[in-house]
């Protein structure tokens, strides 16, 4: 097992148990991405996330478009047509 996919589940977790933030709390996003969606209702959440994950420009950005296309999924569950 990768550990980034341990990663990724944790942070998984810590998006569904921040079930009072707006925006939906989907099991299977994390909270890089949500806290994407969510940029111009709570902007502080993405700056901090940012700011932690300093190293990677944009990191909420780049997670929630990785989400959108699935690249945490196996590659079997990845949408095929973009």
């Amino acid at each position: 097992m990768r550990i980034s996919q341990v990663l990724i589940a944790l942070d998984q977790l810590v998006n569904t148990l921040c079930w009072w933030l707006p925006g939906g709390c989907w099991a299977d996003e994390t909270l890089s991405s949500r806290a994407w969606r969510l940029r111009d209702e709570v902007p502080w959440l993405r700056r901090w996330i940012d700011r932690i994950f300093w190293w990677q420009p944009a990191h909420c950005r780049q997670a929630y478009e990785s989400e959108r296309r699935r690249l945490q999924a196996p590659p079997e569950l990845r949408c095929m047509d973009g």
